[in-house]
């Protein structure tokens, strides 16, 4: 079985964003970047079935130098090779589905994992679009995944249940927290990783169907009052201010 990865390198959660002095990109300055969190699961369930059943990994991710110890990462724990799709740097979801897509054409990939959205900015667009370009089955937003001969078996979460998708390999699957508890990387596998090469592709042209023409922060949320006096008079006062200033009543 020959499995793809797709990972993303998004700013840390913890992070303090800056907006650039362009105005339509994020300031890299000061920003520690790590791989997005549901990726992570998508590795990790990867690393599983190659653990079970046996199967090459390879982990894929698009951009420049910089998403490197992404792909060192995933090396480090346990993915056999890895590729740097070298593309637009502001590309959309949309464009880096159709990058993706260009390279795995006549590949042979039983099963291509990708997490449930790219922390940050692909708003959960990327795996089914991706597998629309490529005309393969999909399954998003799963919590399990089972792999039988040449087919699949996926649940998802939905309101007050669960759902289960069945298709035919080959397939696009995303991944939803739940589905696994990703690992760490290992001092072996560290090592390890160090002794393999990141292949680097040029990324076939593409039109981006969305371009970022501004990008700003939240406004800065009002400082809190303190009501005084009794809870009988707080209670008075914080009805009249969502009265009269909220407007909620």
């Amino acid at each position: 079985m020959k499995i793809l990865v797709t990972l993303k390198q998004v700013p840390d959660t913890e992070t303090k964003i800056k907006v650039a002095a362009d105005g339509r990109s994020l300031d890299p300055a000061d920003v520690k970047w790590i791989t997005s969190p549901y990726d992570e699961y998508a590795l990790e369930e990867a690393i599983r079935i190659k653990e079970r059943i046996g199967a090459e990994v390879i982990a894929l991710s698009v951009g420049g130098d910089a998403v490197k110890d992404v792909l060192k990462n995933a090396l480090a724990l346990g993915a056999d090779s890895a590729v740097l799709l070298r593309g637009e740097g502001q590309s959309d979801a949309f464009g880096v589905a159709q990058m993706i897509a260009a390279y795995v054409r006549d590949k042979g990939f039983d099963l291509i994992l990708c997490g449930n959205m790219g922390i940050g900015g692909d708003n959960a667009a990327m795996g089914p679009m991706l597998a629309e370009l490529l005309g393969v089955a999909q399954a998003n937003v799963i919590v399990k995944l089972e792999i039988g001969d040449g087919t699949f078996r996926a649940e998802r979460e939905i309101e007050g249940g669960s759902e289960i998708v069945e298709g035919a390999l080959p397939a696009v699957i995303s991944a939803q927290k739940g589905l696994n508890e990703p690992r760490y990387a290992s001092l072996k596998g560290i090592m390890a990783a160090k002794k393999k090469t990141i292949e680097e592709i040029e990324a076939a042209p593409v039109t981006p169907g969305a371009r970022i023409s501004a990008l700003a922060l939240p406004p800065q949320r009002p400082a809190g009052r303190k009501l005084e006096g009794e809870p009988a008079a707080q209670a008075s006062s914080l009805l009249q201010a969502l009265k009269d200033e909220a407007k909620v009543f």
